[in-house]
């Protein structure tokens, strides 16, 4: 079993005890007291917050962390050893004691004498590194279990980019629950959920944002509900979106939500991959070479859609052709065979979310007049579609190189950002940045340009209701807001991981959900 486990990290015994309900009532599996976070910490103190721990029948680790290695208090050696041995002493079921302080005789000779006496408690050995990965992780573990073959070994580091996690994935693959291995920092929280999976003793999750002891620690509520955390085990197969950041995505919420309604056994993961394609590439032979992690698919989203691309034309065995025409992947697939495919689903959730709102088939926009704003990704998605219908496209772009080499392309027109005021266009879709959040209050389109006639798309899906859209709606447009695309391309890509039809009304009230609310 792999412990849930919360830490308690009050400044008094009244804010302990509040801290320890709410993890109960969370569903907490295991508490850690840090009593180091205790003001004018004393035995005393410590005997009354074990018998209020005994009343939720939770194991409980007693922790009285150096300064060294993240305590808080500046508390002397002799405070903490004699916190540990009280607590051995009182039934705790562990203790945790920083494996440098262990090694020095006076202090860990001590500890041994008491553990020896009290066979209840366990000894967690722990190592910590807040600024970067050790550098021979494995080392580290092999060389605590020499010392203390009983114990539990443990380290925490910071994860300075999502490949720094893999080294932590091996000690758990190998050690399974005789040992903890967690990447602090942001490119490190996937190893906090993938702990369950692979086995290890526990993992930690705070009751609150604010009460986290660790950088990167979730929160128990985003474990559960978001993560599905009681669900995984070691058949959980895993899916992800790469991005550079990630922490805004909201594919998270949209897929694990779909996974859940299906009771499939299968987790969705923000994957920070920060870098070029050099990092990009490393971290997919990460994925690859470790069959025991069971990756089987990703999203792919700014700035790594060109990478997915290279990648999978250097190593993968399938890339559909339409991805080879726009030049960008936007999901990848892990097969059995190990092999991956790449495919692009944003063209065609952009063409079903014009579609429907217009009512019309796609063969249906052949020969229409279309404006597109833009001519980064996601207009040379649009505009692939688009000019495989037949439609007519005149790309509109604040940078003419770029616009004349995607025309040139695709075989279409092109003209300066400014010049589509006086474009007669039937259809146009905005597949810029402009009037996204934060920057709500501005439109790509002067309100002139808009009319009853016109179907307005924008791929903006944050907000829901762009100013453009606003101002559409006003002049008596269609409009197709960029949720539609998105719900479409995520649907897409649901049935690619799981050969299964996607429950729409799920995803959509997911995507929903996730662009007006925050777990």
């Amino acid at each position: 079993m792999t412990y849930l486990t919360v830490p308690i990290s009050g400044k008094n015994l009244q804010s302990c005890k509040e801290q320890i309900g709410s993890a109960v009532r969370a569903g907490a599996e295991m508490l850690e007291l840090r009593t180091d976070y205790i003001e004018s910490l004393n035995i005393d103190k410590l005997k009354e917050l074990i018998a209020y721990t005994e009343q939720t029948s939770l194991p409980v680790i007693v922790t009285c962390r150096d300064s060294a290695q993240g305590g808080q208090n500046n508390l002397s050696a002799d405070l903490r050893k004699q916190i540990l041995i009280e607590a051995v002493k009182l039934g705790a079921d562990l203790i945790d004691c920083e494996f440098a302080n262990f090694l020095k005789d006076d202090f860990g000779n001590d500890i041994k004498k008491t553990l020896a006496g009290n066979k209840k408690t366990r000894l967690i050995l722990s190592e910590h590194n807040f600024k970067e990965p050790f550098e021979n992780l494995a080392e580290i573990y092999e060389e605590m279990y020499s010392v203390f073959p009983e114990a539990i070994a443990k380290t925490a580091y910071q994860a300075n980019h999502i490949n720094d996690c893999f080294a932590a994935f091996d000690i758990m693959h190998e050690y399974g629950g005789k040992a903890i291995a967690i990447c602090m920092g942001p490119a490190g929280i996937i190893s906090r959920i993938i702990t369950k999976k692979l086995g290890a003793f526990l993992t930690f999750a705070s009751t609150e944002a604010n009460t986290q002891t660790a950088p990167g620690q979730l929160t128990i509520e985003k474990m559960k509900k978001l993560y599905r955390y009681d669900t995984i085990n070691k058949e959980t197969e895993i899916f992800g979106v790469i991005a550079d950041p990630v922490g805004h995505s909201i594919s998270p919420q949209v897929h694990n939500a779909c996974f859940a309604t299906g009771n499939m056994n299968k987790v969705y993961l923000p994957l920070w991959v920060a870098g070029g394609q050099m990092d990009f590439n490393s971290f997919l032979d990460n994925v690859t070479t470790r069959k025991w992690l069971d990756f089987k698919g990703f999203s792919v989203t700014i700035p790594h859609k060109v990478n997915a691309l290279e990648y999978a034309q250097k190593k993968g065995e399938y890339i559909e052709p339409v991805a080879i025409q726009i030049g960008a992947v936007n999901t990848l697939v892990i097969r059995d065979n190990e092999r991956i495919t790449g495919y692009n689903t944003d063209y065609a959730g952009a063409m079903d979310a014009l579609t429907q709102v217009m009512g019309i088939s796609k063969k249906q926009l052949k020969g229409k007049s279309i404006a597109v704003l833009g001519a980064g990704g996601v207009a040379r998605a649009i505009v692939a579609g688009l000019a495989d219908v037949g439609a007519k496209i005149t790309i509109y772009n604040r940078t003419m190189e770029k616009a004349r080499g995607l025309a040139g392309e695709f075989k279409c027109h092109f003209a300066q950002a400014d010049e589509i005021q006086g474009s007669d266009a039937e259809i146009i879709i905005n597949c810029t940045s402009i009037g996204m959040y934060p920057k709500t209050d501005v439109s790509p389109l002067p309100t002139k340009c808009l009319n009853a006639s016109q179907t307005i798309f924008d791929t903006v899906y944050n907000p829901l209701e762009t100013l453009l859209l606003k101002q559409a709606k006003q002049a008596g447009a269609k409009t197709v807001n960029g949720a539609e695309m998105f719900i479409n391309q995520a649907a897409e890509q649901f049935k690619m991981f799981t050969q299964c039809d996607c429950p729409m009304e799920v995803i959509r009230k997911a995507v929903l959900n996730a662009l007006t609310s925050k777990i």
